[in-house]
């Protein structure tokens, strides 16, 4: 394993259409850049966070024409940086739509695509009410890839409440794993950091997760923080609530370090459940 890289989140306010997006996206991954980053990560819904689901089917563009895509595979071939997009609404045949994470290499090829798998489908207590099997197909493979550091697992955003694909992910040699996200104020308040600090102890994994943040149409609101943790728990940067970017520098042996002290990941059991629970006769 090669030595420390120079890993950034970049926290965005994404408006509900793709243009208005456009120059802070490449604003920031510039900044990043300027800052020596190596892996530049943006957050879920980068392209445009579009809560009406009528009007996101019409907006929703094929891969092959994503002005986003297009433009960070050229920023990353530009400057020999690797870019994970950390999700876009993209069309496919038949006029479904997946959420869908890109890892842009160096020569801003697309190294690694991941279809999130599991749909935040919810009633808040804000009042807000999601339902992204409405919207999505969900996808149906965890991801695993090679980043020139280690070897790197796709997530996004939901996913971080499945701790069991997390460990899948690990146990088949994760070393790093991005959780991008657009988690919603609500809930990021209550259990953003702790899912995420869960999820690198657990795994002995970085945890690099870029965020939503702010205000967005029709009274969305985002958690913003995004976060990178290191395999002990240990938060290495937080963007708070404002947009702009965070960096961290990432040393490989660190997990090795962490999976030492405590090696978890090897030490499953198999188990039976064993219940006194009794039939009950529910006419008395």
């Amino acid at each position: 394993m090669v030595s420390s890289f120079l890993a950034a989140c970049i926290q965005l306010n994404s408006k509900r259409d793709i243009e208005l997006n456009f120059a802070e996206i490449l604003q920031l991954v510039d900044e990043a850049l300027e800052l020596g980053a190596e892996f530049i990560t943006l957050p879920e819904c980068t392209g445009m966070m579009e809560p009406n689901r009528k009007l996101l089917k019409e907006k929703t563009p094929y891969e092959q024409d994503h002005s986003v895509l297009i433009a960070i595979r050229e920023r990353a071939m530009e400057s020999g940086a690797w870019i994970l997009i950390g999700s876009l609404a993209i069309r496919l045949p038949g006029n479904q739509i997946v959420n869908r994470s890109y890892l842009i290499d160096k020569k801003g090829e697309i190294a690694a695509t991941y279809d999130k798998i599991h749909m935040f489908d919810v009633q808040l207590d804000d009042g807000q009410t999601y339902r992204e099997s409405e919207t999505y197909k969900p996808g149906t493979e965890a991801v695993l890839t090679e980043l020139p550091w280690g070897r790197l697992g796709l997530t996004i955003c939901y996913d971080v409440r499945f701790a069991y694909l997390y460990r899948t992910l690990a146990q088949n040699g994760a070393h790093f794993i991005t959780v991008p996200s657009a988690f919603t104020k609500v809930s990021g308040v209550a259990h953003w950091h702790v899912l995420q600090r869960a999820r690198a102890i657990e795994t002995g994994c970085y945890i690099i997760s870029a965020a939503q943040c702010g205000d967005h149409a029709e009274g969305r609101q985002t958690y913003g923080h995004s976060l990178i943790v290191d395999p002990w728990g240990k938060i290495l940067a937080d963007g708070g609530e404002e947009t702009g970017v965070i960096v961290a520098r990432i040393d490989p042996h660190q997990v090795e370090n962490a999976r030492a002290k405590i090696p978890a990941l090897s030490h499953d059991r198999r188990y039976k459940l064993s219940s006194d629970l009794r039939d009950q006769d529910h006419d008395k």
